[in-house]
């Protein structure tokens, strides 16, 4: 399970330090993709597949899923670390997460989120405030911390 909040920088060639646990844990050839928040979501090959399913799964005569589907797909790309344990992010994926220098490398249970700092914080401030909102209505769920 990823759990954690870290902060790190992305060099000018677009290189990004994943903390060595994350590493560990996303095995050799992973996925990055866009997330949903603005972020970037990566996830280790077998829950990839699992998501892949899932969205497989989606009515293509559906327009809301063929659109979630194209997100996910269209942005995914596969891969791997090189000899100091970074990974080169693609300048798309930078872009659409406004990833420049400082970012927060988080651990969300079967994934890694990738954030711009500036993106993360104005995010946990808004959410923050409504963390006992979110957590009631999630009870309708039979979700119970």
């Amino acid at each position: 399970m990823f759990m954690g909040e870290f902060q790190h920088s992305i060099d000018d060639k677009g290189r990004l330090i994943i903390p060595a646990k994350f590493r560990e844990l996303l095995g050799s050839s992973f996925v990055i993709t866009r997330g949903l928040d603005q972020c970037l979501f990566v996830y280790p090959m077998n829950e990839w597949s699992i998501l892949e399913q899932k969205l497989k799964s989606l009515p293509l005569m559906k327009s809301d899923a063929r659109a979630f589907t194209r997100f996910f797909f269209s942005g995914a790309t596969e891969c791997e670390w090189d000899k100091q344990g970074r990974v080169n992010l693609p300048g798309n994926l930078r872009q659409y997460a406004k990833l420049d220098k400082e970012c927060v490398v988080l651990g969300v249970s079967n994934r890694v989120e990738i954030w711009s700092k500036d993106t993360w914080e104005t995010y946990f401030q808004q959410s923050e405030g409504a963390f006992n909102e979110i957590a009631e209505k999630l009870v309708d769920f039979n979700f119970e911390l």
